[in-house]
């Protein structure tokens, strides 16, 4: 049987700063925390990763209020924090040897933002060969401007992302579709 860990991506504090403006998906959290319920009941693996900006002008960086993980989807003891500069979880960090360690080869990734950090995670895990799904529902995304000045809203944002992930580096699900393929 494959182990299936959850990975939750840059969820902090910094997420909330009006420098990224409108946010879309605000049940992203409470689907999130829903999901670490559900893994933790059943004692599955669990990996967090952390956003340490090297920025001095970012909300991420360390030793800020915005670099802490949110309250309610914070990790718990013994879950492992995967410490980041870039928008890749896999680079620069340890993440694959955790997951060697966790004997993982099925992801269920969560977290923010879906168009940013999470797409960059989805398409290399998939590239290493890992079965990925992404939750739809407890991802997040904001409003954006192209490069012609059109402005396309987190709804858009979101969707799209989505889209591009679909088949090809990911399977889309819902959490609640999720829990309830669980051992």
């Amino acid at each position: 049987m494959t182990t299936q860990a959850l990975l939750v991506i840059d969820v902090q504090n910094a997420i909330d700063d009006p420098k990224w403006g409108r946010r879309g998906q605000p049940q992203a959290e409470a689907a999130i925390a829903r999901l670490l319920e559900a893994w933790r009941e059943r004692r599955l693996p669990v990996v967090h990763v952390r956003h340490d900006s090297t920025d001095p002008r970012s909300p991420y960086r360390p030793g800020t209020k915005g670099n802490e993980f949110k309250a309610e989807v914070a990790p718990q003891m013994g879950e492992p924090v995967i410490d980041k500069r870039t928008n890749n979880a896999f680079i620069g960090t340890d993440l694959m040897d955790v997951l060697d360690e966790l004997q993982v080869r099925s992801l269920v990734v969560t977290g923010v933002l879906l168009e940013n950090s999470v797409d960059a995670t989805v398409r290399m895990a998939a590239n290493l060969g890992f079965e990925v799904t992404v939750a739809k529902d407890a991802v997040a995304s904001i409003d954006r401007k192209d490069h012609c000045g059109k402005r396309w809203t987190a709804e858009d944002v979101h969707a799209l992302t989505l889209a591009i992930l679909d088949g090809e580096y990911a399977r889309i699900s819902t959490s609640d579709a999720i829990i309830e393929t669980l051992p």
